[in-house]
């Protein structure tokens, strides 16, 4: 083990002198040293309960034979940065995360990690830490939140987003708003539907790097204790059996999450994660990769947001994700059941599992959609690809000719939703919001869930170099790159320009002459960063657009 240069060497005395004083005694000197990374924080309500969490595993880990230290990463609350500054540092928090695991697990030389998050950035920020340290690792979630229930229905946090646009059209009173905020989010853990957290929870699995159930056990379910005492010793084995995640998770690994992805109508984010976690173990995931498998993968789920009457805890009690990998194995050329991971291989972990309602996760010979429900979409407006939840959108929009209406900003395009001036017919452009023009590639709930909420889901499409939060459904497609802060053809888009979408054949095309757009192209002012200090600053500097992950550039 490589800590053994802290417990042995001469040299060291020192540093075990330091050791003794974190209560480090002789005889625990031949233990394995496994840091616990833990997102715990009182500003995430999927994360307020993670301190306990922390506790229970430290507990678990020392009574499988391993010293445990407890460490802290950051954590952003997506919910509760939309719409303001605070959002432009939620993508951005992704690489700080990564960074300040990789900086406590190389500074004290820990044998191996655990790793706790729950929501938007810091599951894949501890992902990426996996792969790129490739110590012997496993990653568990703190749970989804269970539903709330609003008078006769479920509901959740996107409900009170939408609510919003439903009050400013006075389709509801401000005391059914009221109500909507009181109980959309009932207990702690990561938003109820299969929004972003959710569904990296869920795809943990998937890859291998999770125990079975991570991704659906409630936060408040009792089972969820059972999960984290079996983390302690599967983490000891892996230390003992020097098993590391570049070993485990392969590119097939990657291949069999996008199916699962697809399957779920996942959130359009992990077009950004999933390939950045590959970055980090050096493996290269192209987008169009994507969409060969969503054209043979079957949609087998539909969840809030898709269906706002079906939420994880309908999922986990219809066998989880677990269920939906034994259906998706029937049809030949989707998974392959022979990837590893920490509890063996694919095939042995979803052993014995079965669907137990076929009302939440259809069988493969009903499915809602013969194919997945993610599509990336290519044309002269995204040369390098942008990324559409297919399965949220209303099949009137699926193919849609619209008007663009152009926005340099989030809070621009909002503010034009809410005053009315979005048409039936229009294409709402948001632009200068990519992981550079943010910086930080905002998400756009806000808008989304506003022109949902004024019954324009089903007239208006909505365009950004930005992303969407995972409970966006509707006509939305984010991520173009390249971002028009980089040049992209989205920088010269003009009001009135006619945009075409084809979702099914994967087209997306501004109606504009080839020679007229690059005519505008060359008329583009150099752009100027919204924000240039502090670690914004930095940021926006080395970011990449969405099409390669926004990861970080170091040579440019």
């Amino acid at each position: 083990m490589r800590s053994d240069y802290l417990k042995k060497a001469v040299e060291t005395a020192g540093h075990r002198a330091l050791l003794r004083r974190c209560g480090v005694n002789k005889t625990a000197l031949s233990k394995p040293f496994i840091g616990i990374a833990n997102s715990f924080t009182e500003t995430v309500p999927g994360h307020v309960h993670l301190q306990k969490v922390g506790r229970i595993i430290k507990a678990a880990v020392e009574k499988a034979g391993a010293i445990a230290f407890e460490f802290n990463t950051i954590a952003v609350c997506d919910g509760i940065a939309m719409g303001h500054k605070g959002m432009h540092y939620s993508l951005p928090s992704r690489e700080l995360i990564a960074d300040s695991v990789e900086t406590m697990a190389e500074a004290h030389l820990l044998d191996g990690l655990v790793m706790i998050g729950n929501c938007d950035k810091t599951v894949p920020g501890m992902l990426m830490a996996a792969m790129r340290l490739n110590l012997p690792a496993i990653y568990v979630s703190g749970g989804p939140m269970a539903a709330g229930k609003c008078g006769s229905k479920s509901c959740d946090l996107i409900s009170v987003f939408e609510g919003v646009g439903a009050y400013e059209q006075k389709k509801i009173s401000k005391k059914e708003l009221d109500n909507l905020e009181d109980k959309a989010c009932p207990t702690a853990g990561s938003c109820a539907g299969m929004f972003t957290a959710n569904t990296m929870n869920c795809l943990a699995e998937v890859l291998g790097l999770a125990l079975p159930g991570n991704g659906t056990i409630l936060a408040v379910d009792p089972r969820r204790e059972k999960l984290y005492r079996a983390v302690g010793p599967k983490i000891v084995e892996l230390v003992k059996r020097d098993l590391r995640p570049r070993t485990i998770v392969t590119k097939k690994s990657f291949d069999n999450a996008f199916a699962v992805d697809v399957a779920l109508g996942g959130s359009t984010n992990t077009t950004l994660h999933l390939p950045a976690i590959a970055a980090e173990g050096g493996i290269s995931y192209p987008l169009e990769r994507i969409n060969s498998i969503a054209k043979k993968t079957p949609y087998l789920s539909k969840i809030s947001p898709s269906d706002p009457t079906v939420h994880i805890e309908d999922l986990d009690r219809a066998g989880g994700i677990s269920a939906v990998l034994t259906e998706l194995a029937k049809k030949k050329g989707v998974l392959d059941l022979n990837a590893k991971t920490v509890a063996g291989t694919l095939r042995s972990q979803i052993k014995g599992a079965k669907i137990r309602d076929q009302k939440i996760i259809h069988p493969l010979r009903q499915p809602i959609s013969p194919e997945g429900a993610l599509k990336v979409l290519f044309g002269n407006l995204a040369p390098k690809g942008s990324i559409v939840k297919s399965g949220g959108v209303d099949p009137k929009m699926l193919r849609f000719v619209g008007t663009a209406k152009v926005f340099d900003s989030q809070e621009a395009s909002l503010k034009a939703i809410l005053a009315r001036k979005i048409k039936p017919g229009d294409v709402v452009v948001i632009r200068y919001e990519g992981p550079r023009g943010g910086p930080g590639m905002v998400e756009m709930l806000s808008p989304t869930a506003a022109i949902m909420g004024m019954g324009l889901g089903d007239k208006v499409a909505l365009l950004t170099d930005g992303r969407f939060s995972g409970g966006t459904r509707g006509a939305c497609i984010g991520h173009i790159s390249p971002e028009a802060a980089a040049g992209g053809v989205i920088a010269a888009v003009q009001n009135g320009d006619k945009i075409a979408i084809d979702i099914p054949k994967g087209k997306l095309q501004l109606k504009v002459p080839a020679a007229e757009i690059k005519k505008r192209l060359k008329k583009l002012k150099t752009f100027k960063p919204k924000i240039t200090k502090g670690w914004l600053g930095r940021y926006q500097k080395f970011a990449t657009s969405a099409d390669r992950g926004a990861v970080l550039d170091l040579e440019c």
